[in-house]
């Protein structure tokens, strides 16, 4: 019953992000683009690109979401669970409130491209004071963690590609410094890039 709540409300936390960062993404392709690097970063404005990579994403998650075939015992089971809510809980909370900070100023990349808005800003506040992308950092605490919540091969292929995400962290790295210059040299020099350094 226990672990039948969990995945619940795991699933229902999953869904309220994912509606709220597609509903950046729309806003995003509505405003006016700036600043764009690597080859495709056009693609960003397309939605054909959203629709394509979400039938695409929807279609392995669904098609994966078949029990993995290792059997453990319930003692393990039931750790199992508990580290991976420690994990995925706060890692989607990570990526909500990285999301909810970044405000109007939330857009998508690629490890091929990213896309600046023309009135686009660094922001520095809330997580992003602790670390520069916090919302990566949570997508590998949620992809780790899903996989011991739910123990399926979406959440294996999941977990096993969370690691491109830095890619799209450099592409990303690579245009924020070209447009903000001195200041994000010093704000990169000063927070972390994915595990937050605490100091007084």
């Amino acid at each position: 019953m226990i672990e039948t709540i969990v995945k619940w409300l795991g699933g229902l936390l999953a869904y309220v992000t994912l509606g709220i960062l597609l509903y950046g993404v729309w806003r995003g392709t509505q405003r006016e683009p700036g600043r764009a690097t690597g080859r495709a970063a056009g693609w960003l404005l397309s939605p054909w690109f959203y629709f394509l990579s979400a039938a695409l994403f929807f279609g392995i998650s669904c098609l994966g979401w078949i029990p993995l075939p290792w059997q453990v015992s319930p003692q393990v089971r039931t750790w199992m669970l508990v580290v991976g809510s420690l994990l995925y809980f706060p890692g989607m909370i990570f990526v909500l409130a990285g999301r909810l900070t970044l405000g109007k100023y939330y857009f998508v990349s690629t490890g091929l491209g990213a896309q600046l808005f023309a009135d686009h800003k660094l922001i520095t506040s809330g997580l992003y004071a602790l670390m520069r992308h916090p919302m990566y950092t949570g997508v590998f605490l949620v992809a780790a963690g899903s996989l011991l919540m739910y123990f399926t091969w979406t959440t294996l292929f999941l977990a096993c590609f969370a690691p491109l995400t830095m890619l799209r962290a450099f592409r990303e790295e690579k245009i924020l410094a070209a447009e903000f210059g001195e200041q994000w040299q010093e704000y990169s020099q000063r927070v972390p890039m994915f595990v937050p350094r605490f100091k007084r």
